[in-house]
Parts: C-alpha cells; structure tokens; sequence
C-alpha cells in the first residue's frame, strides 16, 4: 500500500472508531415512554414523520400540567434505539425522459432503479460495479483504453451516453464514481422517443440514468473508511442539511477518494469525487442545482485484447491467472471532469407542469496507452501497439417542456410536449508508435515509439468534431376505465448534425445532417390490484454514414440508423416485493461494405441487420421476514440476418452471452441482532467468439460472499462490512463483445466502516 493510501485509510478509521454508525444503522432519541417515529432512509425518501419533526411537534403542544419535566425532576431519561436500515435496494419506476418520472406499474416499459445504500453497502467503485447486480446488464471495455461499456438486450451502451438527470452528453465518458449519485436507473429497451438519440450513437437495447443525491427530509452527516486489496485505502465524507422557512432549501456535499494498488499486478487506480447540490421548494416551484468534479487515473492498467481478424477456426486462447497483467508500466489515463446540472419546475394550478433542464460537462483526457492484438490464439503471441491520446471535450445539453392533465369526458389525458437539444465540442491530438511483439502469457516491458503516426499537437489540440442534436416531442397518455387502462402514443422529431475535421489542417473532412420522426405506441391494463400487463413499440435511434471516397456512391448521406422494439411484459409489485416478466424483439440496420457488380469496386450500404430476441426475469424484494432478494434470468438469441455476400447469415452476433443469471441474498441473522450476511452469484452463458461461430468463451460464474455488522460504539451506532468478490479466485474471460476479449476481475477484498456523527 503506498503511503498516501495508508495515510487516508488511518485517519479515516480513526475518526470512525471515535462512535459512530453507517447507513445500515439510525438512532432515534426520545423521552422514556414515547415512541420515535420512523425515519427517511438514505435516498430521503420518508415514511412516518422523523424524530426532528415530532419533536417540533412537541415542542409546539402545551405539556400537561401534572407531568413531571426535566426542570422538576432534576434529570431525564434518554432512551437509545439503533435498529438496522435494510430497506429495498431496487424500485421500479424512474426518469422516462419525455414521460417524466413514473412508478413502474404505470408504464410500459421495464426500468429498474438501485439506490445509494446498495452502492455504499456493496462498497462499489465504478459504475459497473453498481450493474453488477443487474441481470440484464453485462458490463465489458472497448479499444485501447479502461474506458466501462455495457451490454444491454445485446446491444453497447457506451459511457458517453450514461445520462445525468435525462440529460445525455453531461457524464464522464469512461469511468463514473458511483459515490455522487442517489440512484442508478436502468431502462430497458430502446429509447428514441423518450430520451432522443443518443450523442454517441449507442443506447439501442437500454440506457443508465444517474440521479445526483440531493438533501432529504432527514439530514446526515457520514464518514466512511474504507481498505480493498491489493493495497487501496481511501474514504468518504457526506453531508446533508435542510434550513429555511418548511425546510425549502436544502444542501449536500459529498466526498470520495482512493488510492493504491489493484488487485491486478502492477495496476494502480487513484480517483477523487465531489459533488455540491443545492435545492429550494415551495407549494408551485421546485429548483435544484449540482456541481461535480471527478479526477481519476489508471497506471499500468491492464487492457482489453483485440481479437478480430484471427483466421475462421482459431480456438479461444486459455484465461492466465486471474491477477495477470500484459499490460505496460508506462500505460496510464488520467481523466478530469467538472460537470453539473440545473432543473426548474413550476406547477401552473393542478392541471399544467413547465420544465426546464440544463446540463453541461467540460472532460480533459489524456493518457499513454497499450494495446495487445491477438495474432496466435494458441500461444498467446501478438502485436503490442503504443498511443499518446489527448481527448478534450466541452458539452451543453438542455430540455424544456410542458405537463398537461385534462379531461375528455371519462378519459383522462396527460399530454408531454417539449424538446431537447445537445452541442458537442471536441478537440484532440494523437502519437502512435509502431507495434512490438508481445506475449500476454509471457509480457515483456518496452519503451514505446509514438511518433511513427501523428495528428495534430499534443501540446495544442486543435478542434476534431462538432456535433449537434436537436428534437422536439408530443405525446398523449390516455387512462381510463378507472385508470386500469392507459394508452401512449406520441413521436419525436430528431435533427443529427455532426462534423469532422482534419487533425492537421483543421478543414472539414465530413458532413452529416439528416433527421428522421421516432413514433411510439405503449400499452398498460390493470388487470388486478398491484399488477400490470404491457405491450410497446417504440425506437433507437443513431446517425447514419457519410460515404467516404473509398466507395462507388461517395459522398452519399444515409438517414439515421432505426431499430425497431416490439416488447410485451407482465409486472407485479406489492412494496416489499417486485416480479416483472418481459418478452421483446430488436432489429436494428447496421452499414456494410458489398461488391458493386463485376466491376471490382465496392458500394457501402445500411442493408445489414441484426435481431435480438430474448426475455428477461427480475424478482427484488423481501421474500421473508429478513431474507431479501434481488436478480433474475435473461435469454437473447442474437443474429446476423444479413451480412455482406450472406457468409455470416444466421450466425449468432460475437460476445453476446445467450443467458445471464444474477442472484443476490441477504439475510438477517435473528440470533445475532445487527448481523447481516450477503451473498451472490454471477453466472453468465457462452459467447461467440468469431462471426462463424466456430469457438465461443464458456460459460463463467463468480461467487461473491460478505456481511455487516451494526453495533453501539459511544452511544453510537457503527456499521462494519467486509466482502469477498470472486470467492473462489476463478478465472475467465468475462466478455468478447465486438471482438475485445475482457479478462475477469481476481479476488478482491473490501472492507469499510461507516458512521453518522
């Protein structure tokens, strides 16, 4: 561990062994002989009134007359109460963009969100950590970088297209810190309607929307320590306070930090996280605002492996060990973002919403990367390829619009109509050097040659890209028949511009402007209290091409990419237990190349496409008085349906994993009151590893194991948790999506303590 990292790790846990407690954990004081009330959990969501406000309450009615008070007693009897939080990790419902925020049983769609106690009780440090839990959603890396993709329906969710707050083009494009967020919503299915096209043209099969934690009714103020092997110490400090006349305004801030030594060797990870929001309420208007900062940097991380273009037959080379490293010394990232966002709603009467959103991100990265491309499968030799990239963005997003509620008669109308729009700038410059062979079974380190291709100054990085994308949206939601039935339909209109320019020369190199109209039509009937069945159709939507000069039609601009979603479902959810069933078919048009007649020369087309299918299966809930559940089962059949001259027609897509399984348990141990146990169960089909399909990755599991213990420490509630990820130190190949082999993590340790001071 290095010594900054033991530094944060030992100031932290001594401050935490003062007295204290973790979310796990509340304390409630009260006058002997009255009963607290229940307070709001982590996300600030309450049920009873909390203590504070009963005892305003209190404080507020005339005391008896002949009961005894502190004054005439001469003392008084404090009764201290710390009980477990365990409170549901996962709820459905949440931000459908043009829809606004909706429970889950009332619309037809499958959308789930996590909060902030599974993110700070499973101790997560990246995003993907929080989808761990998700059964739908299979996280994987891209090209070159340590960049987080994911993998939903079996279609890429890049990180440039995660949303903050329903505004696409404001998060960090590679690696998010889950410590500034309230919530981590996944919707699945494809979203052109509801939240536009996304800018970095993914987000066909589901997106992520990440809700900034805000003040609640209850204010908080948390420290946490905590230590992962190999050697990572860090913590986190929160704090939330509301003030004002009815509490209308409302502050939190949030910090998060680590340091040291990944579990992989020769890896280490550094990250710095903060987060301000500030909101104020009255009976008509609503305003928050939040400002974030997030530094984080990798060095001598190891990469994902390119595997395309191996000959037809070549078998899946053998995992090495779970901690092995075949990456460079000299390879790092270091990644900057300051981003933020600010909403305003004011209610006209009961009948009329307004809205506004605005979201903007400035990200600077820059980094030394190496990348393994795979040339023998069988003994693991290859090509290392070295790259000094600079990557500087500047990002504006914003969406306005109205909520109207009215009646025709028996039927009842909720009409959204708005519109949205989002500039990207990006400036860049790069250094390749040439490639150096390599083995990741036997690697050997290198100093990198980067200036056999360049472009542009790395010291200067000039304008590469302008993108704009502008949409409007009117839709009608329609209920009746005692609000057992509601009716959707509605369509957005959406503009894509982009341009590219040369990294020398800084001239246009492409043009693109095209639009296209993304209809909707969903369905909801109630057939009985607490349950819902579904039907959609709806869109994804991404640019097209422009040709370039290697092909016949040159110059050609294609309209925008349109996959098509047909899904029905069934839904139910009592509360403390929710089930949701969901059948659904994609087919999405992808550009290929194709011979132009006889002639030699070759045509580009959109005429590719690719079909998922699938179903998904999602239980969370309480099964029995302190036994919790939360996972599921999805099935894709992913194919090819038309490729280039039909060579791979009917042949399943690369890295798609027919099945994914996720399980996680806990219990509360009766016996040991504050003991909780945790387990889950990661276990994921076979993939494709080449568009023949003749080897595929097998199937993988992985076992996590842990537990939590809440007890009095000064009068103070404190809340321990120790966890195993990768029990077993199994190894694997996690994912060869888009021809990217992704190793699985090793066994890794975590360890924290939190408390409420």
């Amino acid at each position: 561990m290095s010594l900054r990292a033991l530094y944060l790790t030992t100031i932290c846990t001594a401050s935490l062994l003062a007295g204290g407690y973790g979310p796990a954990a509340f304390i409630t004081a009260a006058r002997a002989g009255e009963q607290p009330g229940a307070v709001a959990d982590d996300a600030g969501r309450t049920g009873a009134p909390s203590a504070r406000t009963q005892q305003k309450k209190r404080a507020a009615a005339p005391a008896p007359t002949s009961a005894p008070t502190a004054e005439t007693s001469g003392h008084e009897d404090m009764v201290v109460t710390a009980a477990r939080r365990n409170r549901m990790y996962v709820s459905s419902g949440g931000d459908l963009g043009a829809l606004g925020n909706k429970k889950g049983l009332d619309v037809p769609f499958n959308i789930r969100s996590y909060n902030s106690s599974l993110i700070l009780n499973q101790q997560s440090q990246t995003l993907g950590d929080v989808l761990l839990n998700d059964p739908t959603v299979r996280t994987t890396m891209g090209y070159g970088n340590y960049a987080q993709l994911f993998q939903i329906r079996g279609f890429t969710l890049y990180g440039d297209d995660v949303a903050i707050d329903g505004l696409y083009g404001v998060t960090p494009r590679q690696l998010v810190s889950p410590q500034l967020y309230d919530s981590v919503q996944v919707l699945n299915g494809a979203s052109a309607f509801l939240n536009g096209a996304a800018p970095g043209g993914s987000a066909l099969g589901g997106n992520v929307n990440l809700m900034p934690k805000r003040a609640g009714a209850t204010d908080i103020t948390r420290l946490t320590g905590d230590y992962t092997s190999s050697g990572q110490g860090g913590g986190a400090f929160d704090i939330s306070r509301r003030f004002g006349r009815d509490h209308a305004f409302g502050l939190r801030f949030n910090a998060a930090g680590l340091d040291g030594e990944t579990p992989i060797k020769g890896e280490r990870r550094d990250d710095v996280a903060l987060g301000l929001a500030f909101d104020w309420h009255d009976d008509d208007t609503r305003i928050d605002m939040n400002m974030n900062y997030q530094k984080q940097q990798v060095f001598g991380g190891r990469s994902a492996i390119v595997v395309t273009g191996l000959p037809a037959g070549t078998t899946v080379p053998r995992t090495t060990a779970p901690s092995a490293n075949w990456g460079q010394r000299w390879a790092y990232t270091d990644l900057t973002y300051l981003f933020g966002t600010l909403n305003i709603e004011h209610d006209f009467g009961s009948h009329i919403t307004t809205y506004a959103k605005f979201g903007a991100q400035s990200g600077n990265e820059m980094g030394n990367y190496a990348t393994t491309t795979l040339s023998n499968a069988a003994t693991g030799d290859g090509t290392v390829g070295s790259m000094t990239n600079v990557y500087n963005v500047m990002n504006e997003a914003t969406q306005a619009g109205v909520r109207a509620r009215v009646n025709t008669g028996p039927i009842h109308h909720e009409i959204n109509a708005g519109g949205s729009a989002i500039w990207e700038a990006t400036d860049g410059a790069y250094a390749m050097g040439t490639g150096v062979a390599g083995n990741i079974y036997h690697p050997t380190q290198f100093r990198p040659v980067e200036n056999a291709y360049t472009g542009g100054s790395l010291a200067d990085p000039g304008r590469t890209a302008w993108n704009k994308l502008y949409s409007f949206f009117l839709s009608d939601t329609m209920t009746f028949w005692h609000d057992r039935i509601a009716l959707t339909g509605g369509f957005r209109y959406q503009d894509i511009l982009s341009d590219s320019f040369d990294y020398d020369t800084a001239k246009l190199t492409t043009h693109y402007d095209a639009a296209a109209f993304s209809p909707i039509i969903g369905l909801v009937i109630h057939p009985v209290s607490h349950m819902a069945l579904y039907f959609n159709r709806i869109q994804g939507l991404s640019a097209g091409t422009t040709v370039g000069a290697a092909y016949v039609n040159q110059g050609q601009v294609f309209t925008p990419y349109q996959s098509t979603q047909y899904e029905v479902g069934a839904k139910y959810d009592v509360g403390r237990f929710a089930a949701g069933v969901a059948f659904f078919q994609t087919a999405m048009p992808y550009g290929m190349s194709e011979a132009y007649g006889t002639t030699g020369q070759s045509i580009y087309t959109q005429d590719g496409r690719q079909r998922n299918r699938g179903m998904e299966l999602t239980f969370n809930g309480e099964i029995l008085r302190g036994l919790r559940f939360n996972g599921g089962l999805t099935l894709i059949d992913a194919r090819q349906l038309h490729t280039a001259g039909g060579l791979y027609d009917g042949r399943t897509v690369i890295g798609v994993p027919n099945y994914s399984i996720n399980g996680n348990l806990e219990y509360d141990v009766p016996f040991a009151k504050g003991l909780t146990l945790v387990g889950r169960v990661i276990n994921t089909g076979k993939q494709q590893f080449n568009n023949a399909n003749t080897a595929h990755l097998p199937v993988w599991s992985r076992f996590d194991l842990g537990a939590r213990y809440t007890f009095l420490a000064a009068k103070k509630p404190l809340t321990a948790r120790f966890e195993v990820d990768n029990v077993g130190n199994q190894r694997y190949w996690a994912s060869g999506y888009q021809g990217y082999l992704v190793m699985g993590d090793p066994q890794t340790f975590k360890f924290s303590i939190s408390a409420d001071l």
